[in-house]
């Protein structure tokens, strides 16, 4: 098949690009880098079968030649960085949704979009169902990425129903692994920096809220088998098993040597209290279930911070 990813320089993106070239496709990468890493493209560079597109797909763009699927992973998804540039993240989730369908249209290609579980806001329901419509605050700093993404969920759904374009949508639970910015002021990078630094880890609130942490491997499986198969309905791919923010810290602190204590911070607002996929579709229609446990997970993980943090003099930031 001929793939365009976009997002491909991102965390997520360029371990899907590398799958589907694992998989003897041809792949075509599109960032604008805002917060994708020029690092991560020239890796896949090396690779046969992988070309790529600077260009904001906020912006229309025509592709040269046939597509057989388009992965929809340009988005920022860090509360860091989607708090610093709202305007461009409500862009990229609408506008540039619409122009991804419009190829897609077009090209009579599947399109598959990288929703989140942030769609389900501050959950009322726990674990969160596929069939859990969310408890978002749509005026709060964080809604420019939820309602981005809802309304990205219903312009896939319109442009099926309407259009019959072959259509899937993921909605991907915290997932962490080499690649990540050591900056990018997520949970899991930002204690990994903090440890590895021998600094305080910082935990906002008292470390009781919740997230389910799958692994990169895990979670990239995960959504190529959504891709293949026939489901057009929004599927959970994350891991079900649930940690505290504090048990996360305390981890993350014996792995990376035992240096670091645990500073308390304020709660952000509209931060989730709980977070933690019900992952029964995934199960039953993919057959799909993680394997890599956070324990491990983590081991694999912080040899690549530690070689930033060492060689980048890598910050960690603000986390969520």
């Amino acid at each position: 098949m001929r793939i365009l990813i976009t997002g491909a320089a991102g965390f997520l993106g360029s371990h899907l690009a590398d799958r589907f070239l694992d998989d003897g496709h041809e792949v075509i990468g599109l960032d604008n880098f805002i917060t994708g890493s020029r690092e991560n493209v020239e890796l896949l560079r090396r690779r046969d079968g992988f070309a790529f597109i600077e260009h904001d797909i906020s912006v229309p763009i025509d592709i040269p030649g046939p597509l057989d699927g388009i992965l929809h992973f340009a988005s920022p998804a860090s509360p860091v960085d989607y708090l610093e540039i709202p305007i461009q993240t409500l862009k990229v989730g609408s506008l540039g949704t619409h122009h991804c369908l419009g190829i897609a249209l077009r090209k009579s290609a599947r399109f598959l979009l990288a929703s989140t579980s942030e769609v389900y806001g501050d959950p009322q329901l726990h674990p969160q169902p596929e069939s859990y419509w969310g408890h978002v605050n749509p005026v709060g700093p964080r809604g420019c990425y939820d309602e981005a993404k809802r309304f990205a969920e219903a312009m896939t759904m319109a442009y099926h129903r309407h259009h019959g374009v072959d259509t899937r949508i993921v909605r991907i639970f915290n997932t962490y692994g080499p690649r990540m910015r050591p900056g990018d002021g997520r949970v899991v990078s930002n204690f990994i920096v903090q440890g590895l630094r021998g600094d305080d880890l910082t935990v906002y609130g008292d470390g009781s809220q919740t997230r389910s942490f799958c692994f990169v491997s895990d979670e990239v499986d995960g959504i190529v088998r959504l891709f293949h198969s026939d489901e057009v309905e929004p599927v959970n791919v994350g891991n079900p098993t649930e940690f505290t923010i504090l048990e996360l810290a305390e981890l993350v602190v014996a792995e990376t040597g035992g240096r670091s204590t645990i500073a308390h911070r304020d709660l952000p607002v509209d931060d989730p209290k709980v977070r933690r996929p019900d992952i029964s579709r995934a199960r039953e229609l993919l057959g799909w279930q993680p394997r890599v446990a956070l324990e491990e997970g983590l081991q694999r993980t912080i040899p690549w911070f530690r070689d930033k943090v060492t060689h980048g003099g890598a910050q960690a930031r603000p986390l969520t």
